[in-house]
């Protein structure tokens, strides 16, 4: 018998057009079968992004300091409330396919020696796909595949999948990354424990950055990002623009 509890952890800043889909997938049922709390850990949002995430959420933290918060920050403060023993981090704008069983596979395996966090594929929202997702989410994916099985661990950061205890034992999100966080994340969670890539597990996200600055731009941020937190321990970018 699972005894393992879940913290679903979602960072928020001006969300109001995607918010509600995202936390309506975790229903009454879903939270009672599977011991699951929701968290929002909202940014400074102005728009109604804290009104949904109240009618929603079990908690609401919102960031009141003069300084801008970055993802990272938002993920820690949000996992600073948590009681879960597994942490799962996902962004505004995404969606699980199939919840019961998602969370089902993730308790599994979490149940499992060794396992410090999971990563799973991503892919666009099936009613707004078209050919250049198909084409850019297949290599990606199996580049990250490729990466946890044989390189270093890797996830993408619409859905981070942690256990607790490695997640503290590493201190967390670094917050001096403003972009590139995910990849920091699991480059060091690797050297706690297993990370896991579940190719069946699919989460789905908005196509918005990529419809606004295009694929070749998002790589190339992605890439020069994860390079500078490589050589130095921090972001190249000091801002991760809204798209909204």
């Amino acid at each position: 018998m699972n005894t393992k509890k879940i913290s679903i952890i979602i960072p928020t800043l001006n969300e109001e057009k995607l918010i509600t889909q995202t936390l309506k997938q975790f229903d009454c049922d879903i939270k009672k079968n599977f011991g699951l709390e929701v968290i929002v850990s909202d940014g400074g949002s102005t728009d109604s992004t804290l009104e949904i995430a109240r009618n929603y959420a079990d908690k609401v933290i919102v960031h009141n300091e003069k300084y801008k918060q970055n993802i990272a920050r938002g993920r820690n403060q949000g996992a600073s409330v948590s009681d879960g023993d597994v942490l799962v981090f996902l962004n505004a704008d995404t969606l699980i396919n199939d919840v019961s069983s998602f969370f089902d596979e993730i308790l599994y395996e979490m149940n499992r020696d060794h396992i410090s966090a999971i990563a799973c594929p991503v892919k666009v929202f099936k009613n707004e796909e078209i050919k250049i997702d198909k084409l850019f989410h297949f290599l990606y994916n199996n580049y990250v595949r490729f990466l946890n099985k044989f390189v270093m661990g890797m996830g993408r950061g619409e859905c981070h999948i942690l256990d607790r205890k490695a997640f503290k034992s590493i201190g967390g999100y670094n917050e001096n990354c403003y972009a590139g966080e995910d990849f920091d994340l699991y480059k060091r969670l690797r050297k706690t424990g297993k990370v896991l890539f579940l190719k069946n597990r699919i989460i789905f996200e908005s196509p918005r950055r990529y419809r606004k600055l295009g694929y070749r731009k998002v790589f190339w941020d992605w890439t020069r990002n994860s390079v500078w937190i490589t050589l130095f321990g921090k972001s190249i970018s000091q801002n991760w623009d809204e798209i909204r």
